[in-house]
């Protein structure tokens, strides 16, 4: 469930309480409400403790009166401005924490090692199960290491879906455009907020097709200086 639904869900619930809770009664249905798992996925560190300062005003508010003056009311309906009000900062920080993610994307391989027919098997059996985020990311890290393979591109630590995209189109100029657009989708599905689905696993699948047959050309100053070119 995401936080906006959380939100629905939890002043449903507070509007269906009884008019008059004692205030410890609300101040644990706060409490609940705000610690739900929908909340503690989504919700940053920073978050965290604007929670804390939150419930530390609620229970002040709830030290204000006494039993039968209304008190507890108040504290329900407060609790219930407090979770919109969470769920509204969850989902404005996380479009911004996934928007920094997409314009400084992390390295292709990101810790991860192994062949291109290891990528290869992992994107086929993600695919088998319909788990296509896995099945674009791996797939796509098998183009990249056949490129390595292939010796199209140097093995390079840290390198980045662009990059490598950007360098091995210089000798596979053929496969630009495919290589732009894989990188990209790599990009937005394992860093940012893209869903993944059959059709962009079948475009890298058709990509790897490519890269596994394509002849290599010499970009025009490697050919001027060399006529040797990766094979």
């Amino acid at each position: 469930m995401s936080a906006l639904a959380a939100v629905g869900a939890g002043v449903a619930a507070l509007a269906q309480v009884p008019l008059e809770p004692d205030r410890d009664q609300a101040r644990q249905w706060a409490v609940e409400e705000l610690a739900k798992r929908e909340y503690a996925e989504e919700r940053p560190g920073a978050l965290s403790q604007l929670l804390d300062w939150i419930l530390e005003q609620l229970d002040k508010l709830s030290g204000l009166g006494g039993p039968g003056q209304g008190t507890g009311t108040a504290f329900a309906l407060v609790a219930g401005v407090v979770v919109v009000l969470v769920a509204v900062a969850v989902l404005v920080t996380g479009r911004v924490v996934r928007r920094a993610r997409q314009a400084d994307p992390a390295p292709v391989f990101d810790g991860t090692s192994g062949t291109a027919r290891t990528h290869r098997g992992a994107a086929d059996e993600a695919a088998a199960r319909g788990d296509w985020r896995t099945a674009v990311v791996e797939r796509f890290r098998a183009v990249v290491r056949e490129l390595e393979e292939r010796a199209v591109l140097v093995p390079q630590p840290g390198r980045t879906a662009d990059e490598a995209a950007g360098e091995a189109a210089r000798w596979l100029p053929a496969l630009d455009d495919p290589l732009r657009s894989a990188a990209r989708l790599f990009d937005d599905v394992r860093y940012g907020d893209r869903p993944a689905d059959a059709a962009g696993d079948a475009a890298l699948r058709a990509l790897d097709e490519q890269v596994v047959a394509a002849r290599t050309v010499a970009p025009q100053a490697e050919a001027a200086a060399s006529p040797a070119v990766p094979s």
